[in-house]
């Protein structure tokens, strides 16, 4: 994520001005000015900020900070009362929502559920999707008979069947537990590496996700803190919210987990790739 001065022209190389990192690159969504307020109440205001390609940012905040908000008027879903939302032309999204609720007696496989209303998504892509976050055995079973874990995965799946450019992600760990937490987030970096997309998540699993992403931004109505996670980590305005409690979390991946997140095995140890958001 690149935060930027609103008004400031193209760059010809990044640089830091003041507290905002500026890139020459295309952004895959810039929001500048960003807020929105329904019956006089405020839900966001003054939000700037820029999504770029190949990077995971993580919105974090306390219940009713307007973290599905964000994402909303990011998405186009909701319209902004003030300031405007831009996306790179021609950009394709991939969107898993924080809940999917699924008539447990609609008798639907898996591999259906993928290609239902996902244009060009046909059984070889599902069966790819799945296979890519580790869930090609379910292709067949029926969406009624996923475990919690097996059910996040298969939404991660859907979200990247189509290669999207921006992958975004609300809560994608709800409903796992905490050991599957850590593979999901995993998952989430591999599916940045192979698609070389972007990545804009809501989480509330602090212990998590500070060791599973590039940028957190913390948020409450407006955007509180921001930059590595071990920078927020340390930010006054993070202490004020969530403590002094909440220290990066390294996960050692010495072992593998099921679908559903518990540990079938130990493996020779090695370190976490990639260690360094109602």
């Amino acid at each position: 994520m690149r935060y930027r001065a609103a008004g400031t022209g193209p760059d010809p190389s990044p640089r830091i001005r003041g507290d905002l990192i500026l890139s020459h690159s295309e952004p895959l969504i810039t929001a500048s000015g960003l807020g929105l307020e329904i019956a006089g109440r405020l839900l966001l205001h003054d939000i700037n900020l820029e999504l770029q390609q190949r990077e995971i940012v993580t919105v974090i905040g306390p219940n009713g900070a307007g973290k599905t908000t964000l994402l909303r008027l990011l998405l186009g879903l909701s319209r902004p009362t003030s300031g405007t939302v831009r996306r790179r032309p021609g950009l394709t999204l991939g969107y898993m929502p924080q809940r999917m609720h699924i008539d447990p007696s609609m008798p639907m496989s898996v591999q259906r559920f993928l290609q239902l209303g996902n244009d060009g998504v046909d059984a070889a892509a599902a069966r790819a999707a799945l296979a890519r976050v580790g869930a090609a055995r379910l292709e067949q079973a029926g969406l009624a008979e996923l475990s919690g874990g097996e059910m996040q995965r298969v939404l991660l799946a859907r979200a990247a069947a189509r290669r999207p450019q921006l992958l975004v992600l609300d809560e994608p760990t709800q409903g796992v537990d905490v050991s599957g937490q850590a593979e999901v987030y995993q998952l989430i970096a591999s599916l940045r590496d192979e698609l070389g997309c972007g990545v804009l998540l809501v989480s509330h699993d602090l212990h998590v996700v500070m060791a599973a992403t590039d940028r957190v931004l913390c948020i409450n109505q407006h955007i509180c803190c921001h930059g590595h996670p071990e920078q927020v980590s340390r930010d006054p305005a993070f202490l004020e919210l969530f403590g002094d409690k909440v220290a990066p979390y390294t996960h050692q991946h010495n072992h593998a987990h099921d679908l559903s997140g518990d540990v079938v095995h130990h493996q020779c140890n090695h370190d976490r790739p990639g260690d360094s958001s109602q």
